[in-house]
């Protein structure tokens, strides 16, 4: 490096070497970094920066005219560094000033020369050609801006990690760490000397290899013990279970592997079959065909049904890409019908099946969506959490009910995947049992072809504090494995990349095999007594696909499930597109939808099933189900399957929802009736949503299935009176005094408490609310869900997981609070929501509502309870809360376009106050949720300019733009009928007056109704980004406020000629408003 650089660094280690290493004497050594070391510089043009680091050198001394190159470079770099940031500024705005001319941003040799001269470095004669080339590398004549920041920076410096760390030691210590000792108490200092020298005399007599494999069994013995050792986190890379204690196979491995073979079989024929009869439906054959085995034994073996006892059964999470596989077995136990499985992917007849598991398509069979990535394994966890939260609450037994989750391999790169992880760990949901599918390849390509995903995965999940069930070689395989006298094979094992091993599957060559797994690593007698043929077979067929393994791995997993106190998870080591040897373990088979005759042909061959050549020609052009196989409902292989279904409580998958409706009874319509009345006493809606909520879980047998669920935020809304009372819910009690004990309202926890507290985290929570609004089918036990949070970290954060929650049918109530883009004032730009109730109206389950006053509110939740449990319907009710205070009126004695002011609430408009009749001039102000309180005051600002106001109440405007469509559509196609109306035509239509149209959503929210609206519009909402300030300030910023509404009414009229436009100018010179507006997020002036 550089003298600068080397003096930084001494004064760095005399830093770390000094005996008094406080944090005064690290200033100076860091002052020093800061002004030798590497140096950025900034160039900003058209919002663009480019940061070049830049370092110092000595000029040269030769006279102008006769530099060499190096010296010319040196001096450039010497000009720079006096003042590195003006320079390089200075010089890239002429850069750029030059090369714009021409629009090349290049620059030819004299125009870098005089570019030169303007910074400080004149060239003269040949240094101007000679210097240019040291910057022209590509020899193009001119040079580029990207060129000479690049060579005048010189070459990168090495990363500090490389690919070393694949064969660094990952132990306890990080790597850096290995040779230092440890600070742990020793309590007989020559009895642990003896030790340390019996483990060097390991070491020297047997090697390091045989030296860990002792470590590792010793420290199993010593947690079996009960002695309280963490062990390490991976383990070798070899079954978990051996083979001297695999419990014997209960059923007929020999009918199971037919019954397979079939499956998988129509798997794959219905997959290429769709696509040749409707090109570009789509569809997944490698995944099923990988993880088909496990399915097929948890089938035979594992999966309860609903009527198993204990509960209604197990919850299956099946990788979404495996959905043929659930059809292609119902289609064997005759509940799929052929007509059906041929229209794979092809539903609007009505005929077909789902893509995914698409409960909303298939409400009879699927349970759980899956498909989006991710998302399945923390639902799986979170209903396996809620699971043990109605048993130890006492509202369904489900002692005996688990919850399987399969997961891709790739999938596991997903945040949520991880985050499940984490979170069945330290909830220690031992009736959860994931399944990781390890193929080792994503879409693209593998996985992690550097590396090991499974010792990857054993790590993070025994991390985490599952028990980890490595099922990764089949018995041929694992008859090396179990031979292996000094662990050295395991080594080879353990180092070979997951990218080679899919090579090997891919290529099938036993030759090659042995040579690069065993000659090249001294290991070819190993393998001696095998033909290339029989070597490559036995690799073929891994862990995952090998029925005995299969069996042991799930078995302890259950018996985990019963007695352990963790949750489990298999790492089954499968092959993608197992048994298709065209395409098995490639990187394009996950784009494999169809198969080719002679491909059809070599598959039935391997899987031994009953076609001719002629019939797989017939039907290979996509000319019906002549090559599907089902040998009949009397068939062996038939009869077999459904024994075995029957035994374990019913077939899988299958969905038998609980009708509400029949078996619970809602509450009285007069428990909503508490703010009829109105309260002069200022309070928030979300206020007025906490005293309805405590008055409903008070109800008997439906208060105790209320379920309120906050993410950390109870305080925030007023709700920490609800911890005493109803006491948040803790598995394992509360074994500590809380701060607060000695008060009334103290933090309470207890295993049967009713209130979910999700922690920090909006998806988490998310998925425990579809837990709980889906267990009326999953258990038959309703519960009603109530999670009330910060409205902008839904639809924006987790409306994925929203969309999933509508897919599976879930019913409950989302309320976003502190919601507005002006009413929660402080929180700034990240937490100001204005645009939730747009985003939910694309959500066909989602009603969205926009509630004033809190009567209102309790309206809209006696809807939403009937609506979901009075009539059965799978809804999902969204409402904003917002948490600024005031007056809540009485229900207006009026109607709506003959309507009661109820039911006008319901419909999503209604008329709130009369316009005075003894004004000339009238205008109409639609509003909603705390803005409403502007518009009230603007009805006094418009008084003084002789303009009545009559005012609206929109509690959904999403709903109004919904009957709207539906309307337009039945008029459209009924052209001989007359045209269909709707609710917000009939309230608003017949006008021709000035609406104004205002509340704490964006803009685009009210255009939903703007165009059934008669005469002029006036659209004030609040678009842009939010930011920190007071309410008032934040509200003329926007233009929502009672005066911005006053000019909108006024300026409108005078569009139509009812006033003199001097009239609205008057007001914006008296409320002191312009057009003129500063908006700092932008990169000009607003609008």
């Amino acid at each position: 490096p550089p003298p600068p650089v080397r003096a930084c660094r001494s004064a760095l280690v005399r830093g770390f070497r000094s005996k008094s290493a406080k944090m005064m004497r690290w200033t100076a050594p860091f002052k020093r970094l800061a002004q030798a070391g590497v140096e950025t510089a900034r160039t900003n043009r058209l919002g663009s920066r480019l940061y070049t680091p830049m370092i110092k050198f000595r000029a040269g001394s030769t006279a102008l005219g006769d530099r060499s190159a190096e010296e010319l470079l040196s001096q450039l770099r010497s000009v720079i560094g006096k003042d590195s940031s003006s320079s390089l500024l200075q010089l890239s705005n002429e850069w750029f000033g030059r090369a714009d001319k021409d629009r090349s941003m290049q620059l030819v040799a004299e125009e870098l020369s005089s570019l030169m001269a303007e910074v400080g470095l004149p060239l003269e004669g040949k240094e101007v050609q000679t210097f240019f080339e040291v910057f022209d590398i590509n020899k193009s004549g001119s040079v580029s801006y990207a060129e000479f920041t690049a060579t005048l920076r010189g070459e990168m410096p090495q990363f500090a990690a490389s690919l070393a760390f694949m064969n660094q030691y990952r132990g306890h210590y990080p790597s850096a760490m290995v040779s230092s000792g440890t600070d742990l108490a020793i309590f007989d200092k020559a009895e642990a000397e003896e030790w340390i020298e019996s483990l060097d005399a390991v070491i020297q007599h047997h090697g390091p290899t045989r030296t860990r494999f002792m470590l590792h069994e010793l420290m199993d013995e010593a947690v079996r013990k009960g002695v309280k050792v963490s062990p390490p986190i991976t383990t070798p890379m070899i079954n978990s279970i051996p083979t001297s204690v695999e419990p014997v196979y209960p059923g007929d491995i020999a009918m199971e592997r037919r019954v397979s073979n079939l499956v998988r079989w129509n798997a794959a024929v219905m997959v290429s079959d769709g696509n040749k009869r409707a090109m570009g439906v789509g569809g997944h054959i490698g995944t099923f065909a990988s993880i088909c085995d496990v399915w097929e034994v948890g089938m035979n073996h594992f999966f309860r049904g609903k009527a198993y006892g204990g509960g209604q059964g197990d919850q299956i999470y099946m990788q979404g890409h495996a959905s043929p596989g659930a059809y292609a077995r119902a289609y064997l136990e005759g509940r799929l019908s052929l007509e059906r499985i041929m229209n794979f992917r092809q539903e609007v007849g009505g005929k077909g099946v789902s893509s995914y598991p698409h409960p909303r398509l298939m409400p009879d069979f699927w349970e759980n969506p899956t498909v989006s990535m991710g998302i399945g394994p923390l639902v799986a966890v979170t209903q396996a959490r809620f699971f043990r939260y109605l048993h130890l609450r006492g509202m369904a037994d489900t002692s005996a009910c688990r919850v399987w989750c399969f997961i891709g391999d790739g999938e596991m790169d997903e945040p949520e995947s991880i985050y499940a992880i984490a979170r069945a760990g330290y909830e220690r949901l031992n009736n959860l049992i994931m399944i990781v599918n390890c193929n080792y390849q994503r879409l693209d390509g593998p996985v992690r072809g550097n590396s090991k995903v499974i010792q990857e995965f054993e790590g993070v999940f025994r991390g985490a504090g599952f028990d980890c069930i490595k099922l990764i070689w089949g018995s041929e395989w694992n008859k090396l494995v179990d031979k292996d006298p000094d662990g050295r094979f395991i080594e080879v094992l353990e180092r070979t990349p997951d990218g080679d091993c899919q090579r090997y599957a891919a290529k099938q060559d036993g030759a090659l095999l042995r040579k690069e797994m065993f000659d090249d690593n001294g290991l070819g007698d190993r393998v001696a007594h095998l033909t290339d043929a029989e070597l490559i077979s036995a690799y073929m067929q891994p862990g995952g696909h090998d029925h005995k393994k299969i069996y042991a791995a799930m078995l302890q997993a259950e018996k985990n499930a019963e007695s352990g106190g963790r949750p489990s998870v298999i790492l089954a080591k499968t092959l993608k597109g197992f048994s298709l040897a065209t395409f098995q373990g490639r990187n394009t088979v996950h784009q494999q939808k169809t198969m080719k005759d002679d491909e059809l042909m070599g598959f039935r061959t391997v899987l031994d099933i009953p076609l001719t050549d002629e019939q797989i020609k017939s039907g290979g052009e996509g000319q019906g189900g002549e090559f599907f196989r089902n040998p009949g409902m009397d068939s062996p292989e038939v009869r077999y399957m459904v024994e075995q279904r029957q035994r374990l409580g019913g077939f899988y998958p299958t969905r038998q929802p609980a009708k509400v409706s029949s078996i619970i009874e809602i509450p009285e319509t007069v428990t909503y009736t508490l703010f009829d009345k109105g309260n002069p006493k200022p309070m928030s809606t979300t206020m007025a949503f906490a005293s309805l909520l405590r008055k409903l879980m008070k109800m008997g047998d439906f208060g105790k299935r209320c379920v309120p669920m906050v993410t950390d935020e109870a305080r925030t809304f007023g709700m920490n009176a609800f911890f005493h009372e109803f006491k948040i819910h803790a598995p394992f009690g509360q074994h500590y005094t809380p701060v607060d004990h000695d008060i009334l309202m103290k933090y309470s926890e207890a295993p049967d408490g009713q209130i979910l507290q999700e922690g920090i985290s909006e998806a988490g929570a998310l998925c425990t609310w579809i837990a709980c609004g889906t267990s009326y089918a999953s258990q038959g036990c309703p519960m009603l869900p109530f999670f009330i949070y910060y409205s902008m970290f839904g639809f924006q954060r987790v409306g994925d997981f929203i969309w999933q929650a509508a897919d599976a049918r879930s019913r409950g109530f989302l309320l976003g609070a502190t919601a507005g883009r002006t009413t929660l004032n402080g929180e700034g730009l990240q937490h100001q929501d204005g645009h939730s109730n747009l985003f939910a109206i694309s959500n066909p389950a989602c009603i969205a509502w926009d509630p004033a006053f809190a009567y209102e509110l309790a309206y809209i939740i006696e809807d939403g309870i009937y609506k979901m449990w009075g009539q059965d319907k799978d809804l999902i009710y969204y409402i904003s809360l917002y948490n600024e205070n005031h007056p809540m009126p009485e229900v207006p004695k009026h109607t709506t376009c003959g309507v009661s002011t109820k039911e006008a609430v319901l419909k999503g408009l209604y008329k709130f106050q009369e316009a005075p009749a003894d004004k000339a001039l009238s205008v109409r102000v639609i509003s909603s949720g705390s803005i409403m309180q502007q518009a009230l005051r603007a009805v006094d600002l418009l008084a003084e300019f002789g303009v009545g106001v009559e005012i609206w109440s929109a509690t959904n405007i999403g709903e109004l733009n919904r009957e709207a469509f539906k309307a337009e559509r039945y008029s459209r196609l009924h052209p001989m009928e007359p045209k269909k109306s709707c609710w917000v035509n009939d309230c608003l239509g017949d006008y021709d007056g000035v609406t104004v149209i205002s509340s704490d959503n964006i803009s685009q929210y009210h255009q939903l109704i703007e165009k059934y609206c008669g005469g002029d519009v006036v659209n004030l909402g609040t678009d842009g980004f939010g930011r920190s300030d007071t309410r008032e300030q934040l509200r003329r910023f926007f233009e929502i406020d009672s005066e911005s509404i006053c000019v909108g009414a006024l300026t409108a009229l005078a569009r139509q000629g009812k006033v003199e436009p001097q009239v609205a100018q008057d007001a914006m010179d008296k409320f002191g408003i312009k057009y003129e507006r500063q908006d700092i997020t932008m990169d000009k002036d607003w609008p």
